[in-house]
């Protein structure tokens, strides 16, 4: 039976150094749910007790015990270590883990199934297909081929190795870029996708935690024909958008999920190029590429062209599609705010704003304030960045030592001063806010940034950063999906995930 035929499940790590914390483990994971577990018996401290923890086990098991220059932590001989493994088989283990060079020398014995391993802690070798053949000889019920990610595309090769593999085969690329092959390894076929107990006990680079697995990117509903989007950026570790569009899409029950997908500059034009391969629909574009994107797009709507950046796109057959939702959600976010009604739908309108920065975010939102008739004085700390947006949007600009001296209705902070970890930071001195002003502050982590904080102290009208966000997520989860996004749910999301208590 090919992996393909089945569901693929979570495969759950369980590290520890003593026999009663790993069986402890291992019946909690199980009541949560979980269908395998691996015991990896180079964390036990002192002799290994196969049996004890094979004894009344409540969900089958694969057991591994890695040499360091494999991951693990085995520091006795070669000789020791194999020995382990042979007794783990003996005593009738579900799965055992054998690295490629050892295996023709462990033979096949009793219901044990075999997977056979191999680890590359560099690189994602070029040729695959014959790392796959190689493997293939030595006895496999499985085969594991775990390397590193060095850029997006290893991803999608470790995918196609998957999908057409005869036998069944778990491919994961390991660090941050290659996350994705981890959430999406049961779309391709694997048959198992392996999660930390705890994100702060991960056993390799870039692995996710049980909990994010089936919690936020619901892996065991995930199928060959589900849809894909997600995020990129670089860095994106960062990014809430993955929580609050992958709770949207189970909320309304759709075969879908969205991941973050770190794309270094020098790799975006191929990955979009190949990112119909991967099953994926839409994006979300971020730091560094909204710009950049421009050149890749088939179409683009009227506020992308004016602005210069896109933080959307759609793929539709051949065509590229790019949209910018930040403009219009900072647009609503600050009209709603200032009162518009029907009788005043324009409330900016005669308004003078002061936008500090001028990269994608700083983009949108002065192209957005200029075209509701407000004026807009542009500043950044990189003053030939704020002097070529001037010129592009035909406003004025201030350097940034100078920006205190501009008196205006509405402050707009595009810039990431405040974000999380740095709460202590503000892009603006309190003492020059006036409780006429209306404060916006684009940092979404926290909410309550310095600088919305001093200004609610000074009376001012303010926009948080979560409003815009969310705004503009449910802007790209309409385009995404055709539907009208769950606001409330997606604003509660983010605001739990932001809150001072997960810090």
């Amino acid at each position: 039976m090919s992996a393909s035929d089945s569901r693929s499940i979570i495969c759950v790590s369980i590290a520890r150094g003593r026999h009663r914390h790993v069986i402890a483990e291992h019946h909690y994971l199980a009541e949560q749910g979980v269908k395998l577990v691996e015991i990896r018996l180079d964390y036990i401290n002192g002799p290994v007790n196969v049996k004890r923890l094979l004894n009344e086990r409540p969900c089958p098991v694969i057991m591994t015990c890695r040499r360091e220059r494999d991951g693990g932590r085995f520091r006795g001989t070669e000789q020791e270590r194999q020995l382990i493994l042979r007794t783990a088989i003996a005593e009738g283990v579900d799965y055992i883990d054998l690295e490629e060079d050892i295996a023709a020398s462990i033979p096949r014995y009793g219901q044990t199934k075999r997977i056979i391993s191999y680890h590359n802690f560099h690189e994602t070798p070029e040729n695959l297909q014959a790392l796959y053949d190689r493997m293939a000889t030595l006895d496999p019920d499985i085969i594991k081929i775990a390397t590193v990610a060095n850029h997006p595309q290893d991803n999608l090769r470790m995918f196609q190795l998957v999908a057409q593999s005869r036998i069944p085969t778990v491919g994961l690329c390991m660090g941050d870029i290659g996350i994705p092959s981890r959430i999406l390894a049961g779309k391709f076929g694997a048959p198992f996708s392996y999660a930390a107990f705890h994100s702060e006990r991960t056993l390799a680079p870039g692995q996710l935690s049980f909990e994010e697995m089936r919690d936020v990117y619901r892996y065991e509903s995930i199928r060959p024909d589900t849809e894909v989007y997600g995020v990129i950026a670089d860095p994106v570790g960062h990014s809430l958008s993955p929580l609050i569009h992958n709770a949207a899409f189970q909320r309304l029950g759709l075969n879908k999920v969205y991941i973050p997908i770190r794309v270094p500059r020098e790799d975006l034009f191929e990955f979009i190029d190949q990112a119909p391969q991967w099953g994926i629909k839409g994006l979300s574009v971020t730091i560094p590429h909204k710009e950049a994107i421009l050149a890749k797009l088939t179409k683009a709507d009227s506020i992308v062209r004016g602005i210069g950046a896109a933080n959307t796109v759609i793929f539709e057959g051949n065509e590229r599609l790019g949209y910018n939702t930040d403009c219009r959600a900072a647009l609503e976010a600050i009209e709603t705010a200032l009162g518009a009604s029907p009788k005043d739908p324009t409330p900016l309108k005669g308004k003078h704003a002061l936008v500090l920065g001028a990269g994608g975010a700083g983009k949108a939102v002065a192209y957005g304030l200029l075209r509701a008739g407000a004026t807009v004085t542009l500043t950044d700390g990189d003053e030939e960045k704020a002097r070529l947006l001037a010129e592009k949007l035909d406003c004025p600009y201030v350097k940034w030592e100078d920006r205190h001296s501009v008196a205006c209705d509405i402050l707009a902070n595009c810039t990431p001063v405040g974000m999380h970890p740095n709460v202590d930071e503000t892009p603006f001195d309190p003492k020059y806010l006036r409780s006429h002003m209306l404060v916006f502050d684009a940092v979404y982590n926290p909410e309550n940034t310095l600088l919305i904080k001093d200004a609610r102290a000074r009376n001012c009208k303010v926009v948080t950063g979560v409003e815009m966000f969310v705004r503009q997520a449910c802007m790209q989860f309409k385009l995404f999906t055709g539907l009208d996004a769950p606001a409330d749910l997606m604003r509660e999301v983010l605001k739990r995930a932001t809150s001072p208590a997960k810090w």
